[in-house]
């Protein structure tokens, strides 16, 4: 269950380690790995692991738990890093990301990775499975929260859709959605590819309650999961505005940050030593 309040700075040096362990995974897998939209969620996921989620990284598959779902999949560094550094497995883990028999695939693999909920990666059925295990849930009578994280450019697909009609028709009011709007996917912006519009408003029409945050205040972020968690009878989303590349100034709101060749540490001096100046700053 959330917190009274959030502990903002203690967050805040979550979501910069998270970030700098994001660079670094990726720097050793030889720029195999999805940048950008990892650094855009980064404070999303640190809000969620250090202020609302119930877990425990000595009990991962506990059933009193909250659960995540990463629909958007290829962020699998930023889940794998906050999993790390909450103690789910050892740092040094994060280092064999996408290498041969990683425990640490590009997508989400909950049949490889310790603390994973559910296997991830073909767009739009992290939120179907989502409202599935919600669901479940109701029908056992637990009082755990599911959060499912999508892309803006994930919100393209069928699945998402037909699923927000299920979640309203049974009233799945375990289940917030945030939509980690950055305004880019893979092939450019999402407004020339297919401009969804104002997402809380179709939202809305679907049957669900609809608010907004921004997605790099962790107060926030925070403020609007606790909104949600005030809501009965009905599924929350949240439009929550991202910058996709958040974290390193080069790339922060360019597309090719989706999936950066970086393959030489030099690459990343700036970006790594902005991420340690900001963990002292709030330390």
């Amino acid at each position: 269950m959330i917190k009274d309040r959030i502990d903002e700075k203690a967050t805040k040096v979550f979501a910069a380690k998270i970030r700098l362990n994001i660079i670094k995974m990726i720097v050793e897998a030889g720029g195999n790995g999805h940048m950008g939209g990892s650094l855009s969620t980064a404070d999303i996921i640190a809000v969620l692991y250090n202020d609302v989620m119930t877990v425990d990284p000595l009990q991962p598959h506990w059933d009193g738990r909250d659960y995540l779902i990463l629909s958007k999949g290829h962020g699998g560094p930023t889940v794998y890093a906050a999993l790390a550094l909450k103690g789910f497995f050892p740092m040094e883990e994060l280092m064999t990301l996408n290498k041969p028999h990683t425990r640490l695939p590009s997508h989400c693999d909950r049949n490889s990775t310790i603390g994973i909920d559910m296997s991830t990666g073909s767009l739009g059925l992290g939120a179907c499975n989502a409202v599935g295990l919600s669901i479940g849930l109701k029908i056992q009578k637990k009082p755990n929260y599911v959060y499912c994280i999508t892309g803006d450019g994930e919100m393209n697909e069928g699945p998402v859709w037909e699923a927000a009609q299920v979640a309203a028709q049974y009233k799945l009011d375990n289940l917030i959605m945030i939509c980690d709007k950055n305004g880019l996917q893979a092939s450019g912006s999402t407004d020339d590819v297919m401009d969804m519009g104002d997402l809380r408003v179709k939202l809305r029409a679907f049957g669900w309650y609809a608010t907004e945050c921004d997605g790099h205040d962790v107060v926030s972020i925070f403020n609007a999961i606790k909104e949600c968690q005030g809501q009965k009878g009905t599924p929350c989303f949240i439009q929550s505005y991202t910058v996709k590349g958040k974290g390193w100034k080069k790339w922060e709101g360019d597309s090719l940050s989706h999936n950066i060749p970086v393959v030489k540490a030099e690459d990343v001096a700036e970006p790594m030593a902005m991420l340690e100046e900001e963990i002292k700053r709030y330390s």
